[in-house]
Order: C-alpha cells, then sequence, then structure tokens
C-alpha cells in the first residue's frame, strides 16, 4: 500500500527531531516540505527528491503528497514543530477524509516538540500549572474570536503561549493582545525566536516591558513564540521562570503534609 507519514520536525532545526521523525525521512523516497522546512534538514534530505511550496500553498502541498502516494510512493510531509498544532495535521486528514482514500493510502502523523514545550525547557518550569495555546493569527480565524479568547484565558489565570504573533502586514491581534495585557502589567513574559535554531534567542522579560515595546517589537515576529505566565508564575534565584505546582503549599521540605493544608481540605 502507498505510504504517507506526516513527519513533525519539532520546533526548529535538528534540534528537536525525534528517531521517529528521522526514520521516517530516511525511508521516503520523496519528501514534501514547506522550503524553509526543508532548508532547515539538508543532510537529512539531502540526495532525495524534494518538492516544496512557499507559504499559503499548504493546500497545493499536501494534494501533491496525497496524489504521489496514490501513484505507490512513500512521501513523507514535513510539518513544523507538532503536526497537530496549528499545523499541517487537520488539513491533510481533512483532504484524505473527504476525497475518501482511506483504503488506498497507509497514512500516519508523527508526534513532535512544540515550540512552547522546547521555550519551557530552555527557561525553567513555567507549564507546571494549566495552560493554553493561542495563535494569533487571523488567516483562518476571526479576529473577534482571537481577542475573545486572550480575554478569558487571562481572567481564568491560564499560563498562555501565544503562537504566530504577528506578522509585517498582520498586527491587530497583536496589539490587541497589547491592550488587554495592561491590565496584568507584572506578568512575568518569554520572548523566544527561532527556537532550536543558530539564531535561537530566548528572552524573560515582563508584560509591562512587552507593551511599552509596542507593535513594532522587533524581537517578535512569525518564529517568535510568546509565553505570558499565571499569576503566581516568579523569577528563581537565579532568574529561571517558575510557576509552582504547589508541593510546597501542602508538604514541607521533608515531604510530611502540614498541618494547615489538613486543617483547610
Amino acid at each position: 500500500m502507498a505510504k504517507l507519514t506526516l513527519v513533525s520536525t519539532g520546533a526548529g532545526g535538528s534540534r528537536y527531531l525525534t528517531n521517529e521523525a528521522k526514520a521516517a525521512i530516511e525511508e521516503a523516497d520523496l519528501i514534501v516540505a514547506y522550503t524553509k522546512y526543508a532548508k532547515d534538514l539538508p543532510q537529512l534530505v539531502e540526495g532525495k527528491e524534494v518538492f516544496t511550496t512557499p507559504m499559503t500553498k499548504e493546500i497545493e502541498r499536501v494534494q501533491y503528497a496525497i496524489d504521489q502516494a496514490k501513484k505507490g510512493r512513500t512521501v513523507a510531509l514535513l510539518s513544523n514543530g507538532d503536526a497537530n498544532v496549528y499545523a499541517m495535521g487537520s488539513l491533510v486528514v481533512e483532504l484524505l477524509d473527504e476525497l475518501d482514500l482511506w483504503d488506498e493510502i497507509e497514512y500516519r502523523s508523527l508526534p513532535g516538540i512544540s515550540s512552547v514545550l522546547a521555550l519551557a525547557s530552555e527557561v525553567g518550569a513555567p507549564l507546571s500549572q494549566d495552560f493554553c495555546l493561542i495563535s494569533l493569527s487571523d488567516r483562518l480565524t476571526d479576529a473577534a474570536l482571537i481577542a475573545k479568547r486572550i480575554k478569558f484565558a487571562l481572567e481564568a489565570d491560564f499560563v498562555i503561549a501565544i503562537y504566530n504573533p504577528k506578522s509585517r502586514s498582520r498586527l491587530a491581534p497583536y496589539e490587541d493582545m497589547l491592550q488587554q495585557l495592561k491590565a496584568y502589567k507584572e506578568r512575568v513574559v518569554v520572548i523566544a525566536r527561532d527556537l532550536g535554531r543558530e539564531a535561537q534567542m530566548v528572552k524573560v522579560t515582563t508584560a509591562k516591558e512587552l507593551i511599552e515595546a509596542g507593535v513594532e517589537n522587533g524581537e517578535v515576529n512569525m518564529s517568535t513564540t510568546l509565553l505570558i505566565g499565571n499569576s503566581t508564575t516568579k523569577l528563581t534565584r537565579d532568574g529561571r521562570v517558575l510557576t509552582p505546582r504547589g508541593y510546597l503549599n501542602k508538604y514541607d521540605l521533608s515531604g510530611i503534609e502540614k498541618g494547615e493544608w489538613k486543617k483547610v481540605n
């Protein structure tokens, strides 16, 4: 049977690529990818047939991968981060279902390390409580709905990861987010750009400083992931970001449950 594997390549470069993903790329006789992602993995795709398209050509890319798989080829379709997090997963499954190809193509999807997880590993332990991911891209989602999600996530005290914060032509959702952050100026914020690549930059700051930098902030672009801490997120003595899980509220340093906890609960 023809094979189509959706390969999650991780946050960036080859640093976060899993062994399973490497094996799928090596097995494939055709690589299909967004141009930038293929360039991230020159050694793995060297000597293979590679089909690439620029951004916004996702349907063309997936359709080509499906058409080639139907011919009996072993195709690896590359998707940055985790393919099921704001990426190609939904489109591939939707097209396979729309075209009713489940009996013709052996399809599998390989997980990857999304940028919020890569960011967390770089700065400490910021995701130890409930968190959410919100994309500010309004190319496929209404801007008013994005703004509503930001509002309620802040009110619910989630740790919030922001994907696709802004581009040169898409500033309004980011500007709205900055406006909403004005009520949470003391929150810890992490700016991470080009994770896993040579140009990687990770900066710990505050919501106040992010707001002051404004919508033209050069540190924030489509390759940036933002992390906004919740009301308990703080910095450790050496500057790492920590959102406490709550262990030391319940237990003392010897691991014995505190008396005050027992009384309240």
